[in-house]
C-alpha cells in the first residue's frame, strides 16, 4: 500500500473536536469546518471563534435532494463522530485531475480545516486535510489498490499548499 494510514491522527482529531464542541470556554479563537460526504448526503459543522464573537453553522444535504437544511449542532456533532470512530483513514493529496471520480460514494470522506490556540498558549495550531474512512485496514489497503497512489498522502508529516497536517 502505497498510502499513509490515519487512525492514530483522527483518534487524536476526534478528541480536538469533542472537546470544542463540549468546551469551547477552553479556546482563546478557533476556526472549524468540517464536511462529511457519507451515503449520497452531506452534514457540515462550522464554527468560529474571533475575538470573542462565535458564529456557527450546522445543516445536512440528505441523499438525493439538492437542498440543505439546517440541522442541531448535537446532530452535525454525531454524524462526524461517527466518522472519526471508524477503523481506519487515509488522507488525499489535494492533487487529483479535473475530472477524477476520485470521491468514490461508497466511502465516507471527511474534509477537515480545523484551527485553534488554546487559552494562555501563546501560538495557534492549523491543519486542512481530506480523509477518507475505512472499516480496518483491508477495506484501506482495497480502496487505494483501485486508486492512482498519487491521490493519497504516502509519508507523513504532510506538508503542501493546499493540504497540511498540524503547523
Amino acid at each position: 500500500m502505497n498510502a499513509a494510514l490515519y487512525a492514530d491522527y483522527v483518534a487524536d482529531l476526534r478528541g480536538l473536536f469533542a472537546e470544542l464542541d463540549r468546551h469551547p470556554e477552553r479556546f482563546q479563537t478557533f476556526g472549524a469546518h468540517l464536511e462529511l460526504a457519507v451515503a449520497g448526503g452531506l452534514v457540515v459543522y462550522e464554527t468560529t471563534r474571533r475575538k470573542g464573537q462565535t458564529d456557527s453553522l450546522f445543516y445536512g444535504r440528505p441523499a438525493g435532494t439538492g437542498t440543505s437544511q439546517q440541522m442541531s449542532q448535537a446532530s452535525a456533532f454525531a454524524a462526524i463522530d461517527r466518522f472519526f470512530a471508524l477503523g481506519q483513514f487515509v488522507a488525499l493529496t489535494g492533487d487529483r485531475k479535473e475530472g477524477d471520480g476520485t470521491l468514490d460514494a461508497q466511502y465516507p470522506h471527511c474534509a477537515v480545516r480545523f484551527s485553534y490556540r488554546r487559552k494562555g498558549h501563546p501560538a495557534a495550531r492549523a491543519m486542512l486535510m481530506v480523509f477518507v474512512g475505512f472499516n480496518d485496514d483491508a477495506d484501506a489497503l482495497h480502496y487505494v489498490g483501485g486508486n492512482d497512489p498519487s491521490l493519497f498522502v504516502a509519508e507523513r508529516p504532510y506538508r503542501t499548499e493546499r493540504a497540511y497536517e498540524w503547523t
